[in-house]
């Protein structure tokens, strides 16, 4: 019997380890999701449209062919899932699949994560080539509708932060009118996500001085926007930019958008400016 006694207390040592173990790795797995697992608790999402550019048609280097760690990508059947380019595989719009390559959206979500190591990035990339502005305000509804629409499902998970814009190529010829046309785009989506405030970043396209002076003065006429520049980037063609040149792009994105946000974060919210009562009646 006395035998007994030290292998008894043995099993129970063994016992409470093992308890002691469990509830260790149980308070370790709250705190830090799993591999593989989603974790939507901080998701900052950003809606991504325009035409061929934002669409990207870039070829996808090696490195970034990878999953983007903390980064999140609405697919079709409107669920996050982990994001890797292409990024506009999923537009309700887009071209068929061959097209759809590297974009700004990786550089830009991989640059606004090194900023901020809290959050995670939900990514809705709902572009298309060729697309007109005055497409996206009511010419061909379901370009905004079908943003707008997944747009209201994705935020069922995260808060929106942000809207990039790429578009211009096609309304290179009609300069005049583009300015107008883009502060309307950018009352609608502000009215219908419900923030006055909700930071737009458009970027200039390739070589077309009109066009680009007209997306230069946007921040001098609708508070809370960004242009991000062209300037030094190149092309595969006409339009298109070149890989190096979409890496590029992407992170002149989140440069402007983080000043955006930081300088929202940093002054007293003011009386929303009279633009933002500008809205496009076609697509309201």
């Amino acid at each position: 019997m006395k035998a007994c006694v030290p292998r008894s207390i043995a099993y129970v040592h063994r016992v409470c380890l093992a308890l002691c173990l469990v509830v260790a790795t149980g308070s370790n797995a709250c705190e830090q999701p799993p591999a593989g697992q989603k974790d939507l608790s901080n998701l900052h999402v950003y809606l991504l449209i325009g035409q061929s550019n934002m669409a990207g048609r870039a070829a996808i280097p090696d490195h970034a062919g990878e999953v983007i760690d903390r980064c999140y990508l609405l697919n079709d059947k409107n669920e996050w899932e982990p994001a890797r380019n292409p990024l506009n595989r999923y537009s309700s719009i887009g071209k068929g699949g061959d097209m759809q390559k590297l974009g700004p959206g990786y550089s830009f979500a991989t640059k606004m994560l090194e900023q901020n190591k809290d959050i995670s990035i939900g990514l809705i990339v709902n572009a298309r080539g060729g697309s007109k502005i005055g497409q996206w305000l009511g010419g061909k509804p379901e370009f905004y509708w079908g943003a707008r629409k997944r747009t209201k499902i994705a935020l069922q998970n995260g808060t929106l932060k942000g809207v990039l814009w790429h578009q211009g190529e096609s309304n290179s010829d009609t300069p005049d009118t583009y300015l107008g046309n883009l502060k309307s785009l950018i009352a609608n989506l502000r009215t219908d996500f419900g923030d006055t405030d909700l930071p737009f970043v458009a970027g200039q396209i390739h070589d077309s001085p009109a066009i680009n002076a007209q997306i230069a003065k946007l921040p001098d006429v609708a508070h809370a926007t960004a242009c991000v520049s062209s300037e030094g980037l190149t092309t595969t063609d006409r339009w298109h930019f070149d890989t190096k040149s979409q890496l590029l792009l992407g992170e002149r994105y989140a440069e402007q958008m983080i000043q955006l946000q930081s300088a929202q974060a940093g002054a007293d919210a003011p009386e929303p400016p009279a633009d933002i009562r500008f809205i496009d009646t076609h697509v309201h």
